[in-house]
C-alpha cells in the first residue's frame, strides 16, 4: 500500500470536550482507479490510516450510497417578468431530465412569497406537470425568505442518509425585506451542518436598477455558494435559462455520481492522541486515490 497525505486533518483540528478526546471518529473516502471509477469492493484489511503520523486502528468500514434530494426555487415576480415564463419553464424541465431517475425534487415558486409548487417526488411527470402550473406573478420574488425555508425543511427532514441541493432562481428586483445578520449568520450554519450544496442563478434585467434593489440577493447569494461549494451565475438574458438550468442538472448528476459511492471510516485515535483531530493520512493500494471529507460532501 501507499500513503497519500490528505489535508482532511485541517477541517477536524477544532477543540474536542475532554470527554469526547479519546472517542473514535468518522470521515468519508471517494476511492477510484487509474481509470476514475469507483472502487466497489475494500475491506478495512485493504487501508491503513494515520493520526498526525501514528497508527490509528479502523473501527469500521461502511459502504455510502446515498442519494440526493433537490429543491428548485423559481423567481416568477416581476424581476424575470413574463417574457421569461417560456424560457424558466423550459429551463426547470431540463434541470429534472439530467437529473439521475429516482431523485426526489421539490418544486417551489418565490412570488409574491415562497409556494410549494410540487411537493417532495421521484414523479417526473408531476414535475412536467406542476411547471407547467408555475405562472407570473405581480410582486417581487422572495430569495432570501424562500432560501432560508428551503433550509429549514431540511433542517426538519428527519430522514436521514441524503445529501441535500438547492437551486434557486432569483432576480436583482427589490424584495422590500432585509435579513438580520443573526438569521444569516444561522443560515450559513445550517448549511454547513447539513453539508448543503446551493446554486444560484441570478438574473438582473438591463430595464432593473442597479445598486440597492439587488444588493441583499447578490450578497446572500454569493455567500450562501461560496459556502456550500455551489455555483453562481449571474445572468442578463432570460432565454439563458433554458440552457443553463440543464447544465445545472448535469452538474448535480455527476455530483451525485461522486458522492453515492464512498465509504465511511471510523477510527480509533492511536494511543496517547487527545484535543483536536490532527492531519489524517490513509494508505489504499496501488493504482488507487483517495479524496477524503469530514461529511460526504463533494459538490
Amino acid at each position: 500500500m501507499r500513503y497519500a497525505v490528505m489535508l482532511l486533518g485541517l477541517l477536524f483540528a477544532v477543540p474536542a470536550p475532554p470527554a469526547l478526546a479519546q472517542q473514535p471518529f468518522s470521515f468519508f473516502a471517494s476511492i477510484v482507479d487509474q481509470k476514475g471509477t469507483p472502487v466497489g469492493t475494500l475491506t478495512a484489511s485493504d487501508i491503513a490510516v494515520r493520526e498526525g503520523g501514528a497508527d490509528a486502528k479502523i473501527a469500521k468500514l461502511e459502504p455510502i450510497t446515498w442519494p440526493v434530494k433537490v429543491q428548485i426555487l423559481v423567481d416568477n415576480g416581476i424581476g424575470l417578468g413574463n417574457d421569461n415564463l417560456q424560457y424558466i419553464r423550459s429551463g426547470v424541465k431540463g434541470l429534472v431530465q439530467a437529473l439521475p431517475e429516482g431523485v426526489e425534487v421539490t418544486l417551489v415558486s418565490t412570488a409574491p412569497q415562497p409556494r410549494t409548487v410540487v411537493k417532495p417526488t421521484t414523479d417526473r411527470d408531476m414535475l412536467m406537470q406542476g411547471t407547467d402550473r408555475l405562472v407570473p406573478d405581480s410582486g417581487s420574488g422572495r430569495f432570501s425568505e424562500a432560501l432560508m425555508e428551503a433550509v429549514e425543511r431540511i433542517d426538519k427532514d428527519k430522514s436521514t442518509g441524503y445529501f441535500p441541493v438547492i437551486v434557486i432562481v432569483g432576480s436583482t428586483a427589490a424584495e422590500g425585506s432585509r435579513v438580520m445578520d443573526r438569521d444569516f449568520q444561522r443560515l450559513l450554519q445550517r448549511i454547513q451542518q447539513h453539508a448543503v450544496t446551493v446554486h444560484v442563478v441570478m438574473f438582473t434585467s438591463t430595464g432593473q436598477s442597479a445598486g440597492v434593489s439587488g444588493e441583499l440577493q447578490t450578497q446572500v447569494g454569493d455567500a450562501v455558494t461560496k459556502q456550500s461549494g455551489g455555483r453562481y451565475d449571474a445572468i442578463n438574458s432570460g432565454s439563458r435559462l433554458a440552457t443553463l438550468l440543464p447544465e445545472i442538472g448535469k452538474q448535480i448528476a455527476a455530483s451525485q455520481a461522486r458522492q453515492s459511492h464512498q465509504y465511511r471510516i471510523t477510527v480509533e485515535r492511536p494511543a496517547g492522541k487527545s484535543g483536536p483531530v490532527g492531519q489524517i493520512e490513509m494508505a489504499v493500494p496501488a493504482g488507487m486515490t483517495a479524496s477524503l471529507t469530514v461529511d460526504g460532501h463533494m459538490p
